[in-house]
């Protein structure tokens, strides 16, 4: 999805970024991630082997899926002018099928360093059933309205 870009100028603390929503889940979807990721682990597909053997329950969301869509969330809310730099985060509980999946990101912090924008962010992800099974941080370079580009890469500190 392309949105205008946002601009450092624009942002203020307590903003919310707009919500990424998957779903609902389904074992297939769930399966193809792990095909794709080479991850053959049962507790992704063999809904048996998840309950009866690990204990689960039931069949569980890939923990690479789930950092995807929160990489998704952010960089699609930085633009192709911002940058994702960096993000960090835990699962805490699991997705399981037939969750929808919403992403969501809040501003908690803005400042200024070398003439441009840095926000930090809280974000996560929420499911259907009510439980935060994901949370994290990250922090974005956005530009400045008129001013420099964000440079690609972007530096280290």
């Amino acid at each position: 999805m392309t949105r205008q870009q946002v601009y450092f100028d624009d942002v203020e603390v307590g903003q919310a970024v707009p919500e990424v929503r998957k779903g609902p889940m389904t074992v297939a979807h769930i399966m193809r991630w792990s095909a794709s990721m080479e991850n053959w682990h049962r507790i992704h597909y063999d809904r048996a082997y998840a309950v009866e053997h690990d204990k689960l329950p039931d069949v569980v969301v890939n923990g690479s899926w789930k950092q995807h869509v929160l990489m998704q969330l952010v960089k699609e809310w930085v633009g192709l002018g911002g940058w994702a730099w960096k993000v960090g985060f835990q699962y805490r509980d699991m997705d399981l099928p037939g969750d929808l999946i919403t992403a969501w990101g809040k501003v908690t912090k803005t400042y200024e360093k070398g003439g441009l924008g840095y926000v930090e962010l809280e974000i996560g992800l929420r499911n259907s059933r009510g439980i935060e099974s994901t949370r994290g941080t990250a922090v974005v370079i956005l530009p400045r309205r008129g001013g420099a580009k964000v440079p690609y890469p972007f530096p280290v500190d």
